[in-house]
């Protein structure tokens, strides 16, 4: 098992109320909570959403034995792996909102990225630079050697 924050709870509660905060985000796809809590959430909202991608029998039965509610299942097996299968992980965004009033701690909205209403616009892709050929050892100590300028002759002063 990963270590989490303790976020001062009880194993037993703190474990509870991350599933439930888990499904509420892959049924909303987005919620406000504390940035502690919400990096918690992005954690296991990201292994969620790649155990939908896989789409395997095992990997829905790990995710029924974590999240709650059959229709939580079928969107992160439908919805949200069609929608992330050509991403490779980030799937959650994280937005510092406010300071709380009660208690002044900070707030911060947890969201699925790609989707319609989201708060932030996604960054788009960094464009991967061209794959170069693969060339052999030899081929290139050779081609090295052709592109270094020649070394001059050293003189010597004992001549003189």
């Amino acid at each position: 098992m990963t270590k989490f924050r303790k976020l001062n709870r009880p194993t037993g509660h703190r474990m509870s109320m991350l599933r439930t905060m888990v499904s509420q985000l892959v049924k909303h796809e987005r919620i406000e909570t504390t940035v502690a809590k919400a990096k918690e959430v992005r954690r296991l909202a990201d292994n969620m959403v790649q155990l939908g991608k896989e789409g395997t029998l095992c990997a829905a039965r790990q995710a029924a034995a974590f999240v709650r509610g059959d229709d939580v299942i079928h969107k992160l097996f439908t919805e949200l792996a069609h929608r992330y299968k050509d991403r490779a992980g980030g799937y959650t965004r994280l937005l510092r909102t406010r300071i709380r009033v009660g208690d002044a701690a900070p707030m911060a909205y947890i969201e699925f990225i790609d989707r319609e209403n989201e708060l932030r616009q996604s960054k788009p892709p960094t464009p991967q630079p061209p794959q170069r050929a693969a060339i052999d050892p030899w081929t290139r100590s050779r081609l090295t050697r052709q592109m270094a300028p020649p070394k001059e002759e050293r003189s010597t002063d004992s001549d003189n």
